[in-house]
C-alpha cells in the first residue's frame, strides 16, 4: 500500500486490494472485466486502486451474500452511478446550496447497501433503486445512499413488512409527490400574494422579517395539510368499510335464498 497519489489517501496494488477485500486476484480481475469496478489510476504500467475500490468490493460482497447475482449487481451499480452523475450535475449548476436548507425538518439517513437490504430485502432491485432516485427519495453518497427522510424510510419499510411491494410504495409515493407539489404551489401563491408582497419594499436591514414571517407560516401550512389529510382518510376509510359491509350483506342474502 502507498500514498502514491499525494492526497494522503491510501492506494493499493492489485494484489494488495484483493487481500484487503478477502478475494482472489482472479476474482478482482473478473469484476474489472464485468465493469463492476471503476478503472484504476495508472502510473506507468502500475495500476493503483483507492479506498473507493475497496468499498465497492465490500458492497459487491454484501449484495452477493443477500442473494443478488452479478448481473443484478451490475444493474444496481449502473443505477448507483446514474444517481451520482445527477448529484454531480446539481452541484456543478450551483443547486446544492439551494437545496441544502429545506423548509422541512426531515432527518436524512445514510445507509450502506447492506443496511438498505436489511430494510427492504429482495425488493432492493435496479428498477426500484432507479425509481427512488427519480422521485428524490434517495441520493448516492459514495458507495452508500442518503435517504431524504427518516420518517419516509420507516413508513416505506413498514408498508413492505405489511406485504405491500416496494414498487407499489414507490409508485404511490410518486403520485403523492404530484398532489403535495400542487398543495405546496397553492400555499406558496397565497403567501406570495398576501404576505411577501407587503414585505417587498423593506430596507436591507429589515430583510430578516421575511425569514421570520416564513418561519411563522411553516407550522400553519403543515397543520392545515395534516388536518385535511386526517379528515380525508376518515372519509375514505369510512366509505370503504360501508362498501364492504354492503357487499357482505348482499352476499349473505344471496346465499340464504
Amino acid at each position: 500500500m502507498d500514498d502514491n497519489d499525494g492526497t494522503g489517501t491510501r492506494e493499493y496494488r492489485v494484489e494488495e486490494l484483493a487481500e484487503a477485500a478477502g478475494i482472489p486476484v482472479r476474482t478482482l480481475r473478473f469484476y474489472r472485466e464485468r465493469r463492476l469496478l471503476p478503472p484504476p489510476r495508472r502510473d506507468g504500467r502500475i495500476a493503483w486502486y483507492s479506498e473507493d475500490h475497496l468499498a465497492r468490493l465490500r458492497t459487491i460482497a454484501a449484495l452477493l451474500e443477500r442473494g443478488h447475482t452479478l448481473g443484478g449487481i451490475a444493474d444496481l451499480i449502473a443505477a448507483w452511478e446514474k444517481g451520482r452523475t445527477l448529484d454531480g450535475v446539481a452541484e456543478q449548476l450551483g443547486l446544492e446550496g439551494a437545496l441544502s436548507a429545506p423548509w422541512s425538518d426531515e432527518t436524512p439517513v445514510r445507509l450502506t447497501p447492506q443496511e438498505l437490504a436489511d430494510y427492504f430485502g429482495e425488493d432492493v432491485s435496479p428498477e426500484n433503486l432507479t425509481s427512488a432516485l427519480e422521485i428524490g427519495y434517495i441520493a448516492v453518497d459514495g458507495e452508500n445512499v442518503l435517504h431524504i427522510s427518516r420518517r419516509l424510510l420507516d413508513a416505506s419499510a413498514a408498508l413492505v413488512r405489511e406485504g405491500v411491494p416496494l414498487s407499489a410504495v414507490l409508485a404511490a409515493g410518486r403520485e403523492v409527490r404530484g398532489h403535495v407539489d400542487a398543495i405546496a404551489e397553492l400555499f406558496t401563491q397565497v403567501v406570495k400574494t398576501h404576505v411577501l408582497s407587503s414585505l417587498a419594499d423593506l430596507p436591507p436591514d429589515e430583510a430578516h422579517r421575511i425569514a421570520e414571517a416564513l418561519q411563522r407560516l411553516r407550522p400553519l401550512a403543515k397543520n392545515i395539510v395534516d388536518a385535511e389529510m386526517s379528515l380525508a382518510m376518515d372519509r375514505r376509510v369510512r366509505a370503504e368499510i360501508e362498501q364492504w359491509v354492503r357487499e357482505q350483506t348482499e352476499a349473505g342474502a344471496a346465499a340464504a335464498e
